[in-house]
């Protein structure tokens, strides 16, 4: 549903009813954040502007790990250890950027953003 751009809480100081000049674009309208979760690959497409898209991750068991060595290798999530964007999407083990991830190979950090890309990138994070 889209929402008007402004604030048509209060009414005029006569008491009659405010009316929106315009509604939102279609670029202004609110939508959900897509919120990576570990679980079999799920991928959505979405249209965005500019005739545009955009694949975002829904849910993941897989991560492109750089290694040290120049190598880049697929290992399997086991859980998502702490995200500092959000203590809830820690508990709710929610992969954004930043969030520390174990795997098979050890503990990771996730570079990339799974719910813009489309993918899940990370490094060995040393210990």
């Amino acid at each position: 549903m889209r929402k008007s751009v402004e604030n048509l809480a209060t009414s005029k100081t006569t008491g009659g009813r405010r009316h929106p000049l315009r509604i939102r674009r279609k670029y202004e309208t609110d939508r959900y954040p897509n919120e990576a979760v570990t679980g079999a690959q799920v991928t959505v497409t979405r249209h965005v502007r500019g005739k545009n898209r955009k694949t975002a991750v829904k849910t993941i068991d897989f991560v492109n790990l750089a290694t040290g060595d120049a190598k880049v290798k697929k290992t399997k999530i086991l859980k998502v250890l702490d995200n500092a964007t959000n203590n809830d999407y820690k508990r709710r083990g929610i992969i954004t950027k930043g969030a520390i991830l174990e795997t098979q190979e050890g503990k990771c950090r996730v570079v990339s953003k799974p719910g813009q890309n489309g993918i899940v990138n990370a490094i060995l994070v040393k210990e």
